[in-house]
């Protein structure tokens, strides 16, 4: 889920919509994870037809292989059909147990790897009654009004209450109960709709694709000074005080009781993260696996081994990169399930894959990354045909595929560029006098 920027550098989570129209579409062409035929056998320079190049071409394929998840600071990232058939959406698992509790806990599977928004957000029907009647919901103000959250996507929005828990990820556990969104754990007819967005509803694990989100982009809360300053708050904040559970209206919140990056809050190996994923077939696979590894120089397991780092700004953007000769706010989005960008050079896809590129023959693009540091890189992306790609439906992994943002002002290198690469995000840790955030690969 793409984090996007408005005027006043608030953030929200964008889930394309083509993600969710996707999924109905791969359960009609007989969709499943796992088995079926070897989508594995094809090489990248193998035959015109079976590759879909149709007598264009790629660029190479990187190749880095994930480490093994078996230290205390890994988790394995799987990539396959999930709990909602929705492509392209890397998973982790999750512990969360009750503030003050090792007992009553659970471990929540499918939890979207989203290095494009900060914080964890759990559907709520995933939770047992047990653990979520322990999971305090926060309060605001001096009438102790109930805390809530709105993110607001591209396609519609969640809503649910803000609660603490202390968050368990591989062998990290934070230090302290943080908070995170509870997603649908409120009545629809508390949403603020005049401040909460028009689009659908996203409250449920089907609509969402995923049992939860978690964020782990470069910023330590998921909304910053803007919904701490009140001044900014009183427009912007995606936060809701709710007297009596009802009534909600956008209010400011300190910072202590944002949403958090999980990784910031944790003892050790809480600087940043890497994302490696295994290499796929450019015709794409039923399956991918990877390593999250919690820390960037922390252990022997996690060095800067990147060969451009970018420092950023908060959010993890680029700001200054270029594509066709234009000026264009590039990122590196786990939580995309494609390359998002506008080209019009590039034929769209019909009605049934809406949004998706499908051009006649393998076709290939370049963006010139370029950071604060003026570190720049041209990153090449490699594009297939969307309707010959989706043709499989036993397929949920894929490095080619790519669609259409709306606009050129901005670039979004979604989950097919981390495939083959080791992918670095260090936390902003300005303001306690840290390194600046950065991005690198």
């Amino acid at each position: 889920m793409r984090t996007m920027l408005t005027t006043a550098n608030i953030k929200s989570w964008m889930q394309a919509a083509l993600a969710v129209l996707l999924t109905a579409t791969l359960v009609a062409c007989g969709g499943g994870g796992g088995g079926g035929s070897d989508n594995n056998s094809s090489s990248n320079n193998g035959g015109n037809t079976s590759n879909g190049l149709n007598g264009g071409s790629l660029p190479a394929s990187p190749t880095q292989q994930p480490i093994s998840a078996n230290a205390s600071n890994t988790v394995p990232i799987t990539v396959g059909r999930g709990v909602a058939g929705v492509i392209n959406i890397p998973t982790v698992s999750v512990r969360i147990c009750a503030p003050g509790s090792t007992s009553n806990c659970q471990t929540i599977d499918n939890i979207q790897v989203d290095t494009g928004s900060f914080g964890l957000r759990v559907v709520s029907s995933t939770l047992n009654s047990t653990l979520l009647g322990a999971l305090p919901v926060s309060t605001i103000g001096s009438n102790g009004a109930q805390l809530a959250e709105c993110a607001t996507f591209a396609d519609g929005y969640t809503w649910g209450s803000v609660r603490t828990a202390i968050v368990t990820i591989g062998g990290e556990t934070t230090t302290s109960s943080i908070p995170l969104q509870i997603i649908g754990d409120k009545s629809a007819s508390t949403v603020p709709t005049s401040a909460c967005g028009s689009g659908m509803a996203e409250n449920t694990v089907g609509d969402l694709g995923a049992n939860g989100i978690l964020g782990i982009g470069t910023a330590l809360t998921d909304c910053g000074n803007t919904c701490a300053n009140p001044a900014t708050a009183a427009n912007y904040s995606n936060y809701f005080a709710c007297p009596n559970g009802t009534s909600c209206t956008r209010t400011a919140v300190p910072l202590t009781q944002q949403v958090a990056n999980p990784v910031a809050n944790f003892p050790l190996d809480n600087n940043g993260v890497i994302v490696q994923m295994a290499p796929v077939s450019n015709t794409g696979q039923a399956s991918a696996t990877g390593t999250l590894v919690f820390g960037i120089g922390t252990q022997g397991n996690n060095p800067l081994a990147a060969a451009q780092v970018f420092t950023t700004d908060p959010y993890g953007d680029l700001n200054n990169s270029t594509f066709n000769g234009t000026t264009v706010q590039a990122f590196l989005d786990s939580g995309s399930n494609a390359y998002f960008f506008g080209d019009s050079t590039l034929t769209q896809c019909g009605s049934q894959f809406s949004g998706f590129y499908c051009p006649s023959s393998a076709q290939t693009r370049t963006v010139t990354l370029v950071g604060k540091n003026n570190v720049s890189a041209v990153a090449s992306i490699g594009i297939l045909n969307a309707q010959t790609l989706f043709a499989n439906g036993s397929n949920y992994a894929f490095n080619t595929l790519a669609g259409q943002i709306g606009g050129s002002a901005s670039f979004d290198l979604g989950l097919p560029y981390f495939f083959g690469r080791y992918v670095y995000y260090h936390l902003d840790q300005t303001a306690s006098g840290g390194p600046s955030p950065f991005v690198g690969y």
